[in-house]
């Protein structure tokens, strides 16, 4: 007599996710490589749309916003203020779209074998480190071409920042990942929401643009980010540790929602995927 054993998901995370997710460490290298050869699988320049894309952008937005609307900058050239806004804003977008769209991509798999779902959405985010990587280049050079010199305490909180945007991907990506199964709306209008968030995120204008309002960007969890990472890369200003301090607090928040749906939502993905 075959005995089976039905395997469900549990309805909250505890350290047993984590260490499901590490005895299927192979199946996330493999997912990881696999985006990474999908991403840059038959591109005539590879790799290097990922210093094509913020640099254009840049050179557009430096045109229009920087040149003709003059808009201020804190004192940076506005090139280097905006490229450094763009670079973690990107990051943060693609990674935010990816996890989105995480489980639908990956129907045939969830539908047939089991496995820890949490691996699919932090897979999908990895070509986003490799693509900031890549765009980081272009800061450098552009540091050296405006004569900054990055100094050791920029080296340190750079990395913290990124990994605060990554939470903020991550937490707001599972909440958006687990409501794509269900209503699949969410990849039509995640586009739009990611491009009209872009603008009340201080990626082509600095906070004080707002004046006393202000305060009300940190809520964006973007913005402490971009702000800190301007201010530690720059020196021009200390760092608004008030502002970095509400976007982390909203981005842990962001995360603690999003993992509680999504687990809540785990039983029934391969159902309805």
């Amino acid at each position: 007599m075959l005995n089976y054993k039905i395997i469900k998901p549990k309805k909250t995370f505890s350290l047993d996710d984590l260490k499901e997710i590490w005895q299927f460490k192979e199946l996330f290298y493999f997912l990881t490589w696999r985006d990474l050869k999908v991403r840059y699988k038959q591109t005539a320049i590879g790799v290097l749309w990922a210093l094509f894309q913020p640099f254009v952008t840049m050179v557009v937005f430096t045109v229009f916003f920087g040149k003709l609307a003059k808009m201020p900058s804190d004192g940076i050239p506005y090139p280097i203020f905006v490229f450094t806004g763009l670079l973690l804003w990107q990051f943060f977008s693609g990674a935010l779209g990816d996890i989105s769209n995480s489980l639908i991509a990956n129907t045939a798999i969830i539908t047939k074998v089991y496995f820890p779902r949490l691996i699919l959405p932090i897979s999908a985010t990895i070509t986003k480190f490799v693509d900031f990587l890549v765009g980081a280049l272009i800061l450098v050079g552009m540091m050296i071409y405006y004569g900054y010199v990055p100094s050791l305490i920029s080296i340190i909180i750079i990395p913290i920042l990124l990994v605060i945007t990554f939470i903020a991907a991550l937490g707001f990506g599972l909440f958006l990942a687990a409501v794509n199964v269900r209503y699949r709306d969410v990849r039509y209008a995640l586009p739009f929401f990611i491009q009209t968030m872009m603008y009340v995120t201080p990626v082509i204008y600095p906070t004080s643009i707002a004046g006393k309002y202000s305060w009300i960007l940190a809520l964006n969890p973007m913005t402490g980010v971009i702000n800190a990472a301007r201010a530690t890369i720059f020196a021009n200003a200390p760092i608004d540790w008030l502002t970095l301090g509400i976007s982390t607090a909203v981005c842990i928040f962001l995360t603690v929602i999003g993992v509680i749906y999504f687990k809540k939502a785990e039983q029934i993905f391969a159902d309805i995927a």
